[in-house]
């Protein structure tokens, strides 16, 4: 392999590695013209679960209702929404469950703090198994338990 077809490739691969996330799904005639706009909404609908495919954005999606949803965060974005407005009419619309990331909220704080409180009862559990062995002592020896040791003990002398 000559020297000049390795730069190539390693320049293909880099361009490659550096392009990041291509557009997605997103099609060229719901791309915004401002790209500040534009680049808030990928943003925003990066965050957004697609109904259909449940386990994709919005922005990776190619399915019909994604594609609404893309439009109807743009359409916020342009008639002036904030971000935060855009994402809480969309819940107010779908749910939390549109959310990729559900928020932190008294609803769903036994969610959220599950995996905690399983690491609490699990390390309660060792910690009282652990002073429970502690606790344990041995039955002091029987009168007759300790003649028959004497014995045991004489015999090996």
């Amino acid at each position: 392999m000559t020297i000049r077809r390795f730069v190539l490739i390693a320049i293909a691969a880099l361009l490659l590695a550096a392009g990041g996330r291509g557009a997605g799904a997103v099609q060229p005639d719901e791309i915004l013209s401002d790209p500040v706009l534009e680049q808030r909404a990928r943003d925003l609908s990066a965050g957004l679960r697609c109904m259909v495919c449940q386990n994709q954005s919005i922005d990776d999606s190619d399915a019909e209702l994604a594609r609404d949803l893309r439009v109807l965060v743009r359409e916020r974005l342009a008639a002036g929404d904030s971000d935060a407005e855009v994402i809480d009419y969309v819940v107010s619309r779908y749910g939390e469950f549109v959310l990729l990331q559900p928020r932190v909220s008294p609803r769903n704080a036994l969610l959220w703090a599950t995996p905690a409180l399983i690491l609490l009862a699990g390390g309660l559990v060792l910690a009282v198994g652990v002073l429970r062995r502690r606790k344990k002592t041995p039955a002091p020896l029987t009168p007759e338990e300790v003649a028959a040791l004497k014995g045991i003990l004489n015999e090996r002398d």
